[in-house]
């Protein structure tokens, strides 16, 4: 600790107070009296390591005229119901590592600076809602034990959550993000109700033991986490990143206007993919889904090399690259050939333009085995599709004579 504790005794961590040499905890009720008349509206409020109860907290604030200016709760401990309707920090606040025995409710409050509440704990509710916070959000390495609650509430410049644990049941609905959210490994416990955010969210390698509900306006990431339980995930105007996402449930997942790339997906569940105006899925390389359903996509551009299980996947109302217009000459009859336009995967295009033997999954054969267990719900398409694999298990063949 870098600060003087209280003499009271040795287990006390409570940041002494001058002259007296001891924590607000411990001061004698004059010594304590004077303390606080000593406290003014946007002065330092320091309460470093020290026990507050419910009791201390209320004269601490009421003191400082329900505004405190720059406020250092480091390592502190709050024995009592944490309430602070009305009151606004002028300054940064800093409750890292802080233990809260009992409700910690900011409903009301409004923090004119940075917030940090990195590595703090949580015993029961935390509520965060409708709180509006001008600076910066820490609550990295957090637990959070029950219910905890952010919806309606603005962070002005991001919120961080980063290997933190959320046990009980999170609610984010409606929040503003004023530049990010990121929850980088970060564990929910329960169900997880992220819907309706405005602001990009990153939830990377994050573990989603229970039901998750995602929703931005912004960039969505949640590359590399696992989900126990169903995932779903709603977005416009963005894009959304789910490489080598993990998902033990049902996937849903509604683009309008968005991109999406599920490069290395695990869908175990049924998965459904839909979208609306330009929406697009630029790849389902590598991707694990015995039960997948696109519809209304533009996937001209997408890569399938690799897909574990083509015949699982269902299409309709799909878009797909065109092959071109061309003339072939061969040795055999009939020695010239025409070929007319039919829809075909991306990776088709680029293997005839630049064969890659970096990736395996891009020969004619593995195309072969795509084209023909693809679903395709358009007749046309299923055509197009059918005569695909027939060129691709010659190409196969090595026959370029032909």
């Amino acid at each position: 600790m870098d600060w003087v504790t209280c003499a009271h005794s040795v287990s006390c961590t409570g940041v002494a107070v001058r002259p007296a040499g001891r924590c607000l905890a411990h001061l004698p009720p004059d010594h304590l009296s004077e303390a606080l008349g000593e406290l003014r509206p946007g002065g330092l409020l320091d309460l470093r390591g020290t026990t507050v109860s419910g009791d201390l907290l209320t004269r601490v604030v009421e003191a400082a005229g329900g505004r405190p200016g720059r406020a250092r709760f480091d390592r502190a401990r709050f024995t009592g119901d944490v309430r602070l309707p009305g009151v606004t920090f002028a300054g940064d606040v800093s409750l890292d590592e802080a233990r809260f025995d009992r409700l910690a409710s900011f409903f009301g409050a409004r923090f004119e600076g940075n917030v940090s509440l990195a590595g703090a704990r949580f015993a029961r509710e935390l509520s965060f809602h409708g709180v509006t916070v001008r600076g910066h959000v820490s609550l990295d390495r957090a637990l959070m034990s029950r219910d905890a609650l952010f919806s309606q509430a603005v962070f002005g410049h991001g919120l961080s959550c980063e290997r933190a644990r959320f046990d009980g049941y999170a609610a984010f609905d409606g929040a503003r993000l004023g530049g990010a959210a990121a929850f980088r490994g970060t564990r929910f416990g329960r169900t997880l109700s992220f819907r309706k955010v405005m602001g990009n969210a990153g939830f990377d390698a994050a573990h989603f033991a229970a039901d998750a509900y995602l929703s931005a306006t912004g960039r969505l990431s949640a590359a590399r986490a696992r989900a126990d339980g169903l995932l779903d995930v709603v977005v416009a105007r963005c894009g959304v990143d789910l490489r080598g996402v993990s998902v033990s449930g049902p996937t849903t997942l509604r683009l309008t206007d968005s991109q999406a790339d599920l490069e290395g997906a695990v869908l175990r569940g049924p998965a459904i993919v839909t979208g609306r105006g330009r929406s697009t899925l630029t790849s389902l390389r590598r991707v694990e889904a015995g039960d997948l359903a696109l519809s209304g996509l533009d996937l001209s551009a997408c890569r399938f090399a690799g897909l574990a299980h083509p015949s699982g996947v269902r299409v309709k109302d799909c878009v797909f690259a065109l092959t071109s217009r061309g003339v072939r000459v061969s040795l055999r009859r009939p020695m010239v050939r025409w070929f007319s336009r039919r829809r075909a995967l991306a990776d088709e295009h680029t293997m005839r333009a630049e064969p890659n033997p970096g990736d395996p999954a891009a020969t004619p054969a593995h195309l072969a085995a795509l084209y023909a267990g693809l679903s395709e719900g358009d007749h046309v398409t299923s055509a197009d599709f059918a005569s695909a694999a027939v060129e691709m298990r010659r190409l196969a063949g090595h026959r370029w004579w032909s």
